[in-house]
């Protein structure tokens, strides 16, 4: 088992940034692809990013795509979202997750990850 633990959610004014963090235990998450994915209310969970097992190969969803960038770090076992110029519409709970595969830019649907964490809030205000 993958114990995945997310952090920095928060409330922040539109155009701000926010910093979120993913922090990996028990199981290695070695030659693992990680993403994050998010949910409003009353919407489908939907994907915002992917990163490779070296950190070379990334995908973003188009709606983020020159405001947020995936990064990791093999040593610390996270993984880590910057969010720039966020809109109210980036609103929701963002979530963690592990595929135990490799990676792939069509690792796009939540069926295709096997860990998840517990979600962390991040609310954008106009």
């Amino acid at each position: 088992q993958v114990q995945l633990v997310e952090s920095g959610g928060g409330l922040v004014q539109a155009g701000g940034s926010l910093r979120l963090s993913c922090a990996a235990s028990g199981r290695t998450v070695s030659g693992y692809a990680m993403g994050w994915f998010r949910q409003a209310p009353g919407k489908d969970r939907e994907f915002v990013a992917v990163i490779s097992w070296s950190g070379v190969l990334k995908n973003l969803a188009d709606s983020v795509k020159g405001r947020f960038t995936i990064s990791r770090d093999n040593v610390k076992n996270t993984v880590d979202l910057q969010m720039n110029s966020l809109k109210p519409e980036d609103t929701a709970v963002y979530y963690c997750a592990v595929r135990r595969g490799y990676y792939s830019d069509t690792n796009q649907s939540p069926s295709q990850y096997d860990y998840w964490g517990q979600g962390t809030q991040v609310t954008v205000s106009s």
